[in-house]
């Protein structure tokens, strides 16, 4: 019996100890009173409100654009800037628009951007923000027609995703020395996000592509392809971090859906 008792006794110890070293490691003591049988080791989470729960969804951002946004030859929707600055910023994506367009131009198709965002993005639920890429197609296009076009597509998308973020990428250059048609489109939608408290980023403003391939001068020779226009599968993802940087600096690198 007593060797019974000592047995029982001594698993009682162990128990005990087990226990207080797994308060220890809770937080807890002994002296303090933390029960399990209270639940107090181990607390429900508080529920996360909306603004947890947008912080830990990755953000769905649309871009609608020309070759740059959805490929050309060689280069895959899922391996253009637009993809890649997805990858970079963990966002979940939607590529739409096709090679020769912009706001005017319509390529070898019937439709123009606007014609393109309705037809392949305006019908999906509403985006944390969409990038209207383009200008580089409209550059034979006087100025002022350009923006008023772009002027009704983004009327248009505001209509349809009242809390969307919106933001315009200029037009894209395959040299340092865009034509004056191009510089023209530039000033034009630049001037128009301005009037409509949309961010603007300025690829050629800022000098992304310097140089020309041809000369073999500054960065085009690295990024650009033959064709002096269509950047590389490096060059996209040069594109991608520079795009990236600008829309941290504009602190939309992770939009938010307004309402």
């Amino acid at each position: 019996m007593t060797s019974r008792r000592a047995r029982r006794g001594a698993a009682t110890r162990m128990l005990c100890l087990g226990l207080a070293a797994v308060l220890s490691l809770a937080g807890c003591s002994m002296v303090a009173g933390c029960s399990l049988l209270a639940g107090s080791v181990h607390k429900p989470a508080a529920a996360d409100g909306p603004d947890d729960r947008a912080r830990k969804t990755p953000p769905v951002v649309m871009f609608l654009g020309d070759s740059y946004t959805v490929g050309d030859r060689g280069v895959e929707p899922e391996s253009t800037y637009a993809s890649a600055t997805a990858r970079l910023l963990g966002w979940q994506v939607v590529v739409g628009g096709r090679s020769g367009t912009g706001y005017v131009a319509t390529g070898r198709g019937p439709r123009a951007f606007l014609g393109l965002f309705e037809s392949q993005l305006g019908w999906r639920p509403a985006p944390d923000m969409l990038v209207v890429s383009g200008g580089h197609n409209d550059w034979r296009t006087p100025a002022p027609q350009v923006a008023a076009a772009a002027h009704v597509l983004l009327q248009r998308a505001r209509q349809r995703w009242p809390g969307t973020r919106l933001v315009i990428l200029g037009p894209l250059w395959g040299t340092g020395t865009p034509l004056p048609g191009a510089v023209a489109v530039r000033d034009a939608l630049k001037n128009l996000a301005g009037q409509l408290g949309i961010p603007f980023v300025d690829p050629i403003g800022e000098q992304w592509i310097t140089g020309d391939l041809l000369t073999g001068q500054g960065n085009a020779p690295r990024l650009i392809k033959r064709d002096r226009t269509h950047p590389t599968p490096a060059g996209h993802l040069y594109v991608a971090t520079r795009l990236a940087a600008d829309l941290k600096r504009l602190g939309l690198d992770h939009p938010v859906r307004k309402g």
